[in-house]
């Protein structure tokens, strides 16, 4: 202990950039948590699909989802989603991806459903046109 007091006293500016470093560390870790997972590409997006049996979510309008949407998603909009939790999954612990058209209003669904407690929801990153430009099947049944 007496060496790391040593240390200090003979090296401020080492000490100083190291505590610098660690406050900002710090303070990126706590900006990250606040604004929630990072987006998906559709290509993890595929992963959770298909591995962890992830629910897929289409949080736009009924008439945008009738134009097209991933198979198999569940169309709860935005506005409604608090109501309509229940259609979606009633495990808190599933994993679940959001997708809106662009990717603006995905990571908003992501926030509420994480308020309702569930843990493992994630936004598909450049939403369902980026889903398309990667080559992924839509449908409209």
């Amino acid at each position: 202990m007496s060496q790391l007091a040593e240390f200090i006293v003979n090296h401020p500016f080492l000490w100083s950039a190291l505590a610098l470093a660690l406050v900002a560390l710090a303070a990126s870790e706590a900006w990250r948590a606040a604004r929630g997972p990072r987006p998906v590409p559709p290509g993890e997006a595929v992963r959770l699909i298909n591995s962890l049996d992830a629910v897929v979510v289409d949080v736009r309008s009924a008439g945008d989802y009738k134009k097209g949407h991933i198979l198999h998603a569940v169309n709860v909009p935005l506005a409604g989603i608090e109501s309509r939790v229940n259609e979606i999954t009633k495990d808190h612990e599933r994993h679940i991806v959001c997708y809106c058209a662009i990717g603006s209003s995905a990571p908003q669904a992501c926030t509420k459903l994480n308020k309702l407690g569930y843990s493992n929801a994630v936004a598909l990153k450049g939403g369902l046109n980026a889903w398309q430009a990667a080559g992924l099947p839509v449908t409209r049944k």
